[in-house]
């Protein structure tokens, strides 16, 4: 606005100019003065010496005081016959550093990384957690323990306890691997952070047995998905009861519900064969009877088929804990 005034002005005049583009004349005067630096403010006689500052900084600082706001420290000194400076002159020197804030050690929390891992067939990947089942009564639960091969959701384990414990876990994970006959070296156990799967008998378990373990990232519930969804799955069966009169009922209930899961359930991504076709090595065979039945299928009515002919669904080729972003 300022340079437009200018410009008119030396055509019409800085009074016309002026009221044309509704600029006090006094701001157009003001604008056309040769800015000067700003003088150096003097340091009143009365101030605290750079000595004194730094015995206020450390006193505030100090492991006593770095939980106390200056005007709680300001009266705590008083009483204790001891005159620093004002409360006021207390924030101004903290100001002077930055350090008007929390000025006690923060809790630093670590920088988790996220667990990518890959499974290209059955006894490389598993992942384990634990949920919990209601009991009779209110507020008592049971605990079932269960472990997911991630590539071919086959559940080779499962344990229900009345308690939540990292020895029982470790016993699970023992026979676990005894029975799949995993060698050292072969597996990685995925699981989140709970007491159990953090616990450092397991992790010594794990490293005698030469198991790789991961662990999901804190509040991050989509690093340990699989048993997150085959949870999902059980507790959504119609007959899955809402308590549990007891443990053996839970065991008894649970016992025909994996035997379901692993070798009746055909699931979705697994080409709609069931977990235990999969781990077992029998994929290749199902497919190969699958086309040959559609093909039979085919060949009688090609008309039903408006797409060509049919190919039963494949089988994932790999599986993925939090797949990588392709660059």
């Amino acid at each position: 606005m300022m340079k437009a005034t200018e410009q008119l002005s030396s055509e019409a005049g800085v009074l016309a100019a002026c009221e044309a583009l509704a600029v006090p004349r006094s701001s157009y005067y003001r604008a056309r003065q040769p800015k000067q630096a700003a003088k150096p403010r003097p340091t009143p006689q009365r101030a605290l010496s750079q000595e004194e500052k730094v015995q206020v900084r450390e006193t505030l600082n100090s492991e006593r005081f770095q939980d106390s706001s200056p005007r709680e420290v300001y009266a705590t000194l008083l009483d204790e016959s001891i005159y620093l400076c004002s409360w006021r002159t207390m924030y101004r020197v903290l100001e002077e550093h930055e350090e008007v804030r929390e000025r006690r050690n923060q809790l630093r929390h670590p920088v988790y990384s996220k667990p990518e891992l890959l499974a290209t067939g059955p006894n490389q990947l598993w992942s384990w957690d634990i949920t919990k089942l209601k009991g009779p009564v209110k507020w008592s639960y049971y605990y079932l323990y269960t472990i997911l091969d991630v590539f071919s959701r086959y559940v080779p384990g499962w344990m229900i306890a009345d308690r939540e414990l990292a020895r029982l876990a470790e016993e699970l994970i023992a026979a676990t691997c005894e029975k799949q006959g995993i060698q050292p070296g072969q597996l990685t156990l995925h699981a989140d952070r709970g007491s159990s799967m953090h616990s450092k008998p397991v992790a010594l378990l794990l490293a005698d047995l030469g198991v790789t373990k991961t662990h999901s990232r804190p509040h991050v519930s989509n690093d340990n998905p699989y048993s997150e969804s085959q949870f999902k799955t059980m507790k959504y069966r119609p007959d899955f009861p809402e308590r549990f009169g007891c443990i053996e009922d839970a065991r008894a209930w649970a016992r025909p519900f994996f035997q379901w899961y692993n070798h009746e359930h055909h699931h979705s991504a697994l080409g709609l064969m069931t977990p235990a076709t999969v781990h077992f090595g029998q994929a290749e065979r199902v497919t190969d009877q699958r086309q040959q039945v559609l093909q039979v299928a085919y060949a009688a009515h090609p008309e039903r088929f408006v797409r060509g002919e049919p190919k039963p669904p494949p089988l994932q080729e790999e599986v993925w804990i939090n797949r990588p972003q392709s660059s």
